[in-house]
């Protein structure tokens, strides 16, 4: 009878873990594995609050410092190769993490923000801060497009499975793609004023 209270206990931790309120992540935590350090967005995701805004105050930054040895074939590229570098580091975070959408990934922000950066290029500091401004109301409001795209692969990333937690990890990306179209379409329009 002793023998099975410790295997019982072995069987039911993974399911007693799955109830247990996520933790932040720390550095210990990023360092781990190279996938958390990019979804992490090198530590702009261990922001103890607003990590979304932080990690796209990082992007921000680091399209800047960037800038001048960039050209558009050089943001195309970046771009382009962040995406299934940050989907697959995303998926792995998520998964390591146990949880869909933790707010602590950040490479998300960082990827869409750059894309907007970009195209909106050249800019002076009022159009990229309206850029800012905008990108964050529709990445933390969700209204719309956003939200559609937010809730797409939630319910379809629940299941655990290798398959679910690449959905997850699309999905993450996926909703802030959406809300850096919604800050361009507005950026065109303010332009055209």
């Amino acid at each position: 009878m002793t023998e099975s209270v410790p295997s019982l206990a072995v069987q039911l931790a993974p399911a007693l873990t799955a109830f247990a309120p996520p933790q932040r992540p720390t550095a210990r935590f990023m360092l781990a594995h190279p996938a958390h350090v990019i979804a992490l967005g090198f530590g702009a995701g261990l922001s103890p609050k607003a990590p979304g805004t932080v990690g796209t105050l990082w992007a921000w930054v680091a399209f800047l410092a960037l800038q001048p040895w960039m050209n558009d074939a050089r943001w195309a590229l970046l771009i382009a190769a962040s995406l299934p570098l940050g989907w697959w580091a995303c998926t792995v975070t998520a998964r390591n993490m146990g949880v869909t959408d933790p707010g602590s990934i950040v490479w998300d922000e960082v990827l869409a923000f750059w894309l907007v950066l970009w195209l909106v290029t050249p800019a002076g500091w009022v159009d990229q801060l309206l850029a800012f401004g905008l990108f964050r109301f529709f990445d933390a409001v969700k209204p719309g497009p956003v939200g559609w795209a937010d809730q797409l692969f939630h319910d379809r990333a629940r299941t655990g499975t290798p398959q679910g937690w690449r959905m997850a990890g699309w999905g993450i990306l996926f909703d802030d793609l959406v809300a850096a179209a919604c800050t361009l379409l507005l950026m065109a329009f303010w332009r055209l004023l």
